[in-house]
């Protein structure tokens, strides 16, 4: 059996307590009509590259992108909110696309939650290792 790379450092208590902590829904602020939530995927749901992702962040590189490993300043709220420095992004890999496009993976340091987002920070969901 293969174990989700975040999961085996962080334990089971430590994934329930951030899944109970960002669980739920988050709405915009009151001048933005638009509803957001966060919601969670089966980790096995995830596209096969989002593995690979997983992977190159469990083992700290190297990664394709300059950008991966940035600070991802969560402008568009959806996330909980954090200091700044808090989340990180990574690249998914599209298939067939010339540009990074809209697939990332956005890690939380303190609970270590993952998220994966397939259009490009519109949604989040929180990847559930569990299912």
């Amino acid at each position: 059996m293969r174990f989700p790379p975040r999961i085996t450092r962080i334990g089971a208590a430590a994934a329930v307590l951030s899944a109970l902590l960002v669980g739920g829904t988050v709405t915009a602020n009151a001048a933005d009509t638009s509803v957001t939530a966060v919601g969670s995927i089966c980790h096995s749901d995830l596209p096969s590259q989002a593995y690979d992702t997983l992977d190159l962040i469990a083992s700290g590189g190297p990664f394709p992108y300059p950008q991966d490993g940035t600070v991802f300043q969560n402008r568009e709220g959806i996330l909980p909110s954090q200091s700044s420095g808090y989340y990180h992004e990574y690249t998914v890999k599209t298939p067939g696309s010339s540009t990074r496009g809209a697939r990332r993976i956005v890690t939380g340091e303190e609970y270590q939650e993952d998220y994966y987002t397939a259009d490009h920070y519109a949604s989040f969901d929180l990847i559930d290792y569990d299912c």
